[in-house]
């Protein structure tokens, strides 16, 4: 049987890991909407673009970038979703932590 401790240290490393994914998806999110951003752009026919490398800016064909964009933004989803996944089963866990623990809070008050 687990003890409060343990419950709570489960607990806040569960909400840190949470807290992790968290940031990651709203970072990923930031990409993907930039990079849409960048995809409208282009698609308003653009006379000249550019893309950086490094340090530098190079120009470059259109229909590369466009090739780019679009694999990156597919990239991007495959994350995003996978993110989620793990969102959903951290917060899936961490109400069963505090489930457990306010079972166990009451049971200690009881007895």
């Amino acid at each position: 049987m687990e003890n409060l401790e343990e419950l709570l240290n489960e607990l806040q490393m569960q909400n840190q890991q949470l807290q992790t994914v968290l940031i990651q998806k709203q970072s990923l999110m930031i990409q993907n909407r930039e990079t849409e951003k960048a995809l409208e752009e282009i698609e308003k026919g653009c006379e000249e673009i550019y893309k950086t490398i490094g340090p530098i800016l190079v120009r470059t064909n259109r229909e590369d970038i466009k090739k780019d964009l679009e694999e990156s933004k597919e990239e991007t989803g495959i994350k995003l979703k996978s993110l989620e996944k793990q969102e959903a089963i951290l917060k899936k866990r961490i109400k069963e932590i505090q489930e457990k623990f306010q079972e166990l809070t009451q049971a200690g008050k009881g007895g």
